[in-house]
């Protein structure tokens, strides 16, 4: 998915996208074979997420660990509660 000519996108352009790919997939209105390459394209951008998600934890673990203030504690989102 990225090379010189399409870089990845950045974490908020892959969420965007992969967004509008379930709502596609859920309206009903897509056609088997482009379904499927919708899918795919679906996986590939949720990898780009995890991975740019895990980034960001490692570097504010890492950032924390050169404050003197190193505590890991679990992430959670408005949705946890």
């Amino acid at each position: 998915m990225a090379d010189k000519k399409h870089p990845q996108p950045s974490f908020e352009e892959a969420l965007t996208q992969l967004e509008s790919i379930v709502e596609a997939m859920e309206s009903g209105d897509v056609p088997l074979a482009e379904l499927m390459a919708r899918f795919e394209d679906g996986t590939k951008l949720l990898k780009i997420c995890e991975t740019r998600l895990k980034d960001a934890e490692l570097k504010i673990e890492l950032l924390k660990k050169q404050s003197g203030t190193h505590t890991l504690t679990a992430f959670s989102s408005p949705g946890d509660a």
